[in-house]
Protein backbone atom coordinates (compact mmCIF):
# COMPACT_ATOMS: atom_id res chain seq x y z
CA UNK A 1 0.00 0.00 0.00
CA UNK A 2 1.11 3.51 -0.95
CA UNK A 3 0.09 7.36 -0.89
CA UNK A 4 -1.88 8.40 -3.24
CA UNK A 5 -2.08 11.98 -5.29
CA UNK A 6 -4.93 12.99 -5.63
CA UNK A 7 -4.36 15.89 -7.55
CA UNK A 8 -1.47 16.38 -10.26
CA UNK A 9 -0.91 17.29 -13.61
CA UNK A 10 1.61 15.05 -15.54
CA UNK A 11 0.50 16.08 -18.54
CA UNK A 12 2.63 19.74 -17.51
CA UNK A 13 5.29 18.05 -15.93
CA UNK A 14 9.07 17.85 -18.31
CA UNK A 15 9.06 13.93 -17.35
CA UNK A 16 6.76 11.38 -19.38
CA UNK A 17 4.17 10.35 -17.07
CA UNK A 18 5.76 6.82 -17.22
CA UNK A 19 8.97 8.42 -15.50
CA UNK A 20 6.89 9.91 -13.24
CA UNK A 21 5.03 7.15 -12.46
CA UNK A 22 8.58 5.52 -11.22
CA UNK A 23 9.82 7.82 -9.28
CA UNK A 24 6.77 7.77 -7.51
CA UNK A 25 6.52 4.36 -6.79
CA UNK A 26 10.00 4.31 -5.45
CA UNK A 27 8.87 6.93 -2.63
CA UNK A 28 5.66 4.93 -1.71
CA UNK A 29 3.18 6.85 -4.20
CA UNK A 30 1.67 4.25 -6.07
CA UNK A 31 -1.58 6.06 -7.22
CA UNK A 32 -2.25 9.70 -9.07
CA UNK A 33 -5.11 11.75 -10.34
CA UNK A 34 -3.71 13.64 -13.12
CA UNK A 35 -6.26 16.66 -13.46
CA UNK A 36 -8.04 18.20 -16.63
CA UNK A 37 -8.40 21.86 -16.59
CA UNK A 38 -9.76 23.35 -20.12
CA UNK A 39 -10.19 21.86 -23.66
CA UNK A 40 -7.17 21.37 -24.76
CA UNK A 41 -5.77 19.27 -22.27
CA UNK A 42 -8.82 17.14 -21.57
CA UNK A 43 -7.76 14.34 -24.58
CA UNK A 44 -3.81 14.11 -22.99
CA UNK A 45 -5.04 13.28 -19.42
CA UNK A 46 -7.79 10.85 -20.70
CA UNK A 47 -4.80 9.31 -22.41
CA UNK A 48 -2.67 9.09 -19.51
CA UNK A 49 -4.45 7.43 -17.07
CA UNK A 50 -5.72 4.94 -20.32
CA UNK A 51 -2.41 4.16 -20.50
CA UNK A 52 -1.26 3.86 -16.81
CA UNK A 53 -4.51 2.44 -15.79
CA UNK A 54 -5.06 1.43 -12.94
CA UNK A 55 -2.51 3.24 -11.30
CA UNK A 56 -3.60 6.39 -12.70
CA UNK A 57 -6.73 8.27 -12.64
CA UNK A 58 -7.81 11.40 -14.26
CA UNK A 59 -10.41 14.16 -13.91
CA UNK A 60 -12.09 16.70 -16.71
CA UNK A 61 -13.21 19.77 -15.72
CA UNK A 62 -12.57 23.31 -16.46
CA UNK A 63 -9.98 25.38 -14.16
CA UNK A 64 -11.98 29.11 -13.07
CA UNK A 65 -8.91 30.46 -15.53
CA UNK A 66 -11.30 28.47 -18.21
CA UNK A 67 -14.73 29.49 -17.91
CA UNK A 68 -15.09 31.40 -20.36
CA UNK A 69 -14.32 28.75 -22.78
CA UNK A 70 -16.80 27.00 -21.64
CA UNK A 71 -19.41 25.99 -24.62
CA UNK A 72 -21.47 23.00 -26.01
CA UNK A 73 -18.55 21.08 -27.51
CA UNK A 74 -16.95 21.21 -24.24
CA UNK A 75 -19.35 19.67 -22.45
CA UNK A 76 -20.21 17.10 -24.85
CA UNK A 77 -16.78 15.71 -24.69
CA UNK A 78 -17.19 15.38 -20.68
CA UNK A 79 -20.49 14.09 -20.84
CA UNK A 80 -19.00 11.29 -23.46
CA UNK A 81 -16.04 10.62 -21.13
CA UNK A 82 -17.16 10.92 -17.24
CA UNK A 83 -18.08 7.14 -17.53
CA UNK A 84 -14.74 5.99 -18.45
CA UNK A 85 -13.79 3.63 -16.08
CA UNK A 86 -10.58 5.86 -15.87
CA UNK A 87 -12.53 9.12 -15.04
CA UNK A 88 -12.97 9.55 -11.44
CA UNK A 89 -14.33 12.97 -10.73
CA UNK A 90 -15.58 16.20 -12.53
CA UNK A 91 -12.55 18.91 -11.87
CA UNK A 92 -10.91 20.83 -11.91
CA UNK A 93 -13.53 23.56 -11.34
CA UNK A 94 -14.27 26.29 -9.18
CA UNK A 95 -13.70 30.52 -8.76
CA UNK A 96 -10.08 32.47 -8.82
CA UNK A 97 -10.72 36.07 -8.18
CA UNK A 98 -7.18 36.74 -7.90
CA UNK A 99 -5.95 36.06 -11.40
CA UNK A 100 -9.59 37.13 -12.60
CA UNK A 101 -8.17 35.28 -15.95
CA UNK A 102 -12.24 34.45 -17.26
CA UNK A 103 -14.62 37.16 -16.09
CA UNK A 104 -16.28 36.15 -12.58
CA UNK A 105 -20.13 35.78 -14.40
CA UNK A 106 -18.32 33.32 -16.59
CA UNK A 107 -16.55 31.33 -13.78
CA UNK A 108 -19.59 31.28 -11.90
CA UNK A 109 -21.93 30.58 -14.61
CA UNK A 110 -19.21 26.93 -15.93
CA UNK A 111 -19.09 26.30 -11.85
CA UNK A 112 -22.25 25.97 -11.74
CA UNK A 113 -23.15 23.66 -15.00
CA UNK A 114 -20.10 21.71 -13.99
CA UNK A 115 -21.92 21.22 -10.21
CA UNK A 116 -24.83 20.00 -12.38
CA UNK A 117 -23.35 17.39 -14.86
CA UNK A 118 -21.77 15.99 -11.06
CA UNK A 119 -24.89 15.78 -9.40
CA UNK A 120 -26.66 14.67 -12.29
CA UNK A 121 -23.35 11.64 -13.25
CA UNK A 122 -23.46 11.04 -9.06
CA UNK A 123 -19.15 12.01 -9.66
CA UNK A 124 -17.52 13.73 -6.96
CA UNK A 125 -15.61 17.09 -7.88
CA UNK A 126 -12.55 18.65 -7.21
CA UNK A 127 -12.47 22.11 -6.51
CA UNK A 128 -10.01 25.34 -6.85
CA UNK A 129 -11.19 27.89 -5.07
CA UNK A 130 -8.81 31.34 -4.59
CA UNK A 131 -10.09 34.86 -3.47
CA UNK A 132 -13.25 33.74 -3.81
CA UNK A 133 -14.43 31.87 -0.18
CA UNK A 134 -18.06 33.70 -0.43
CA UNK A 135 -19.33 32.95 -3.73
CA UNK A 136 -17.55 29.43 -3.71
CA UNK A 137 -19.47 28.73 -0.46
CA UNK A 138 -22.89 30.20 -1.59
CA UNK A 139 -22.80 28.17 -4.81
CA UNK A 140 -21.81 24.72 -3.33
CA UNK A 141 -25.01 25.10 -0.60
CA UNK A 142 -27.29 25.48 -3.83
CA UNK A 143 -25.75 21.91 -4.50
CA UNK A 144 -25.72 20.51 -0.62
CA UNK A 145 -26.64 16.96 -0.16
CA UNK A 146 -25.72 16.46 -4.36
CA UNK A 147 -22.66 16.90 -4.94
CA UNK A 148 -19.50 15.73 -3.04
CA UNK A 149 -15.89 16.41 -3.08
CA UNK A 150 -12.98 18.23 -2.15
CA UNK A 151 -11.39 21.42 -2.01
CA UNK A 152 -7.93 20.60 -3.55
CA UNK A 153 -4.58 22.79 -2.60
CA UNK A 154 -6.32 24.39 0.43
CA UNK A 155 -4.66 27.72 1.21
CA UNK A 156 -8.27 29.81 2.39
CA UNK A 157 -9.45 30.63 5.59
CA UNK A 158 -10.10 28.61 9.06
CA UNK A 159 -13.93 30.06 7.80
CA UNK A 160 -13.71 28.09 4.26
CA UNK A 161 -12.91 24.71 6.04
CA UNK A 162 -15.24 24.94 8.39
CA UNK A 163 -17.54 25.89 6.07
CA UNK A 164 -16.46 23.28 3.57
CA UNK A 165 -16.54 20.34 5.52
CA UNK A 166 -19.80 21.31 6.62
CA UNK A 167 -21.25 21.40 3.00
CA UNK A 168 -19.87 17.79 2.96
CA UNK A 169 -16.90 18.67 1.26
CA UNK A 170 -13.15 16.77 1.85
CA UNK A 171 -10.17 18.72 2.63
CA UNK A 172 -6.52 18.76 0.61
CA UNK A 173 -3.29 19.67 1.46
CA UNK A 174 -0.71 20.40 -0.69
CA UNK A 175 2.81 21.26 0.08
CA UNK A 176 1.85 25.28 1.06
CA UNK A 177 1.02 23.27 4.61
CA UNK A 178 4.47 23.01 4.61
CA UNK A 179 6.05 26.52 3.94
CA UNK A 180 7.40 28.76 6.49
CA UNK A 181 4.70 31.55 6.44
CA UNK A 182 1.76 29.01 6.29
CA UNK A 183 1.51 29.13 10.36
CA UNK A 184 -2.65 29.91 9.98
CA UNK A 185 -2.94 27.01 7.08
CA UNK A 186 -1.07 24.63 10.01
CA UNK A 187 -3.19 25.79 12.80
CA UNK A 188 -6.43 24.77 10.32
CA UNK A 189 -4.87 21.42 9.16
CA UNK A 190 -4.22 20.49 13.03
CA UNK A 191 -7.20 21.60 14.88
CA UNK A 192 -9.90 22.04 11.87
CA UNK A 193 -9.74 19.63 9.37
CA UNK A 194 -10.87 16.19 11.10
CA UNK A 195 -8.49 13.12 9.86
CA UNK A 196 -11.14 11.03 7.87
CA UNK A 197 -11.54 14.13 5.86
CA UNK A 198 -8.61 15.06 4.84
CA UNK A 199 -6.01 14.58 1.89
CA UNK A 200 -2.68 15.12 0.49
CA UNK A 201 -1.95 16.09 -2.66
CA UNK A 202 1.20 18.04 -4.46
CA UNK A 203 -0.55 19.69 -7.76
CA UNK A 204 2.51 19.05 -9.47
CA UNK A 205 4.76 20.69 -10.99
CA UNK A 206 3.55 23.84 -9.08
CA UNK A 207 4.25 24.34 -4.91
CA UNK A 208 7.18 22.11 -4.71
CA UNK A 209 7.23 21.13 -0.11
CA UNK A 210 9.87 21.95 1.55
CA UNK A 211 12.40 20.61 1.69
CA UNK A 212 12.21 20.42 -2.25
CA UNK A 213 11.46 24.19 -2.79
CA UNK A 214 12.41 25.56 -5.59
CA UNK A 215 12.78 22.47 -7.47
CA UNK A 216 9.88 21.38 -10.29
CA UNK A 217 7.29 19.87 -8.51
CA UNK A 218 6.42 15.81 -8.36
CA UNK A 219 4.04 13.29 -7.32
CA UNK A 220 6.93 11.71 -5.56
CA UNK A 221 6.77 14.61 -3.50
CA UNK A 222 3.99 14.29 -2.00
CA UNK A 223 5.70 12.19 0.74
CA UNK A 224 7.23 15.37 2.42
CA UNK A 225 3.28 17.20 2.44
CA UNK A 226 2.34 13.53 4.08
CA UNK A 227 5.17 13.88 6.67
CA UNK A 228 4.16 17.32 7.89
CA UNK A 229 0.67 16.59 8.52
CA UNK A 230 1.20 13.41 10.25
CA UNK A 231 3.60 15.77 12.60
CA UNK A 232 0.39 18.10 12.83
CA UNK A 233 -1.87 15.32 13.67
CA UNK A 234 0.49 13.72 15.82
CA UNK A 235 0.07 10.20 14.33
CA UNK A 236 2.61 8.01 11.81
CA UNK A 237 2.85 8.39 8.84
CA UNK A 238 1.92 5.09 8.08
CA UNK A 239 -1.27 5.99 10.22
CA UNK A 240 -1.47 8.75 7.99
CA UNK A 241 -1.30 6.93 4.44
CA UNK A 242 -4.04 4.32 6.09
CA UNK A 243 -6.19 7.11 6.49
CA UNK A 244 -5.85 8.83 3.16
CA UNK A 245 -6.12 6.35 1.19
CA UNK A 246 -9.34 5.50 3.32
CA UNK A 247 -10.49 8.94 2.60
CA UNK A 248 -9.58 8.58 -1.18
CA UNK A 249 -11.34 5.20 -1.05
CA UNK A 250 -14.71 6.67 0.15
CA UNK A 251 -14.62 9.63 -2.07
CA UNK A 252 -13.53 8.28 -5.05
CA UNK A 253 -15.19 4.83 -5.59
CA UNK A 254 -13.76 4.50 -8.51
CA UNK A 255 -10.30 3.91 -7.98
CA UNK A 256 -9.60 0.29 -8.26
CA UNK A 257 -7.22 -0.51 -4.67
Amino acid sequence: MGFIDVHAHLDMLETSPEETLALAKAQGVNKIVTIGTEPKDHPKVLSIAQKLYPEVYCTLGFHPHHGSEWNQESEKFLLDHLSDKEVIAVGEIGLDYYYNQSPKEDQKQAFRRMLEIAADAKMPVEIHTRDAEEDTVEILKEFKGKVTGLIHCFTGSAWLAQQSLDLGYNISFSGVVTFKNADDLRQTCEKIVPLDRLHVETDAPFLAPVPQRGKKNTPAFVVHTAAVVAQLKGISVERLLEQTNENARQLFPKIIW
